[in-house]
């Protein structure tokens, strides 16, 4: 069972920071690419930033400067900081990882994608 678990959501003032931290647990091989996504109330999830297990990373052209994605390949985490936060930044913020694992002695892989459940950001004006 592999389970993605995001902490770190909350509700602060337009101009504030906030850290989300995002970690995997269970047999899911190697993970290579990890993002975070958004979802606000009534509307579509959107990329807001990833990166690659060699640490390239991403970014929505809507948070680019303002929001930080980092990871711990040894921790199996990934982070994402948020500054200078407005009131458009308020939606349900989503892990997602990419992962490969080995599944017989000649070497297959399987790749899968992993959701966690999201944690709530509110950024008041």
């Amino acid at each position: 069972q592999v389970q993605l678990v995001e902490f770190g959501g909350g509700l602060v003032q337009s101009g504030g920071s906030l850290r989300l931290s995002c970690v995997a647990s269970g047999n899911f091989g190697t993970i290579k690419h990890m993002g975070w996504y958004r979802q606000p109330l009534g509307k579509e999830r959107e990329l807001v930033a990833g990166i690659s297990s060699g640490g390239d990373t991403n970014y929505a052209d809507s948070v680019k400067g303002r929001f930080t994605i980092s990871r711990d390949n040894a921790r199996n985490s990934l982070d994402l900081q948020m500054n200078s936060l407005k009131p458009e930044d308020t939606a349900v913020y989503i892990c997602n990882a990419e992962t490969l694992k080995v599944v017989n002695v000649e070497g297959a892989t399987v790749k899968r994608v992993y959701w966690g459940r999201g944690t709530e950001v509110t950024v008041s004006s």
